[in-house]
């Protein structure tokens, strides 16, 4: 039962310090599960987001799920989804009965001006952390060129383009060093 409180509170602490989103919480999780417990790679923890990104839900969530599912089985997913949701569902419930009274002032509009630089800082430095984790060779610059043109040039959804990688994935990158399953 330790561990699953682990779990809850180790999740619930990014779920509540973490502003914009899945991406922006990357390099928080990777601080706390690779760097700090070791309870993952960041190759895995890649593979998580990558896996998270590709099911429905949030990315955040799914990744904790994830985590905590290979940690301690289904309790320990479901222990670590709770702990990520919490600290949204408090602090929306408190924004919602209050929001709306303080919105318009300029301290608190200004207050999430900063926020969301941060917040493109940190996805920033997660962009950078995947890349070097995931484009190892010139077979992964290209599908990674061309899968990035295909999102932002096309109306071609992002899960079949996701499904078409993992495929060109399969045939290409077979061989190459660092990218075979373990």
């Amino acid at each position: 039962m330790k561990e699953l409180m682990d779990l809850y509170w180790i999740f619930f602490r990014m779920g509540a310090f973490t502003f914009g989103g899945g991406y922006a919480m990357l390099p928080i999780m990777q601080e706390e599960i690779v760097n700090k417990r070791q309870w993952a790679t960041d190759t895995e923890i890649i593979d998580y987001y990558a896996l998270g990104q590709v099911v429905p839900g949030i990315i955040a969530i799914n990744t904790a799920t994830l985590i905590g599912h290979r940690r301690r089985g289904n309790w320990g997913g479901l222990f670590s989804t709770l702990g990520m949701i919490s600290p949204s569902i408090i602090i929306i419930t408190i924004i919602a009965a209050f929001f709306h009274r303080f919105q318009e002032y300029q301290v608190v509009q200004q207050a999430f001006g900063g926020i969301r630089v941060v917040v493109v800082a940190l996805i920033a430095h997660a962009v950078i952390k995947m890349w070097k984790q995931s484009v190892k060779n010139k077979v992964g610059f290209v599908l990674f060129l061309i899968s990035f043109l295909v999102i932002i040039l096309s109306n071609i959804s992002p899960i079949v383009v996701i499904i078409a990688s993992a495929l060109a994935g399969l045939v290409l990158l077979q061989n190459k060093e660092g990218v075979a399953p373990k």
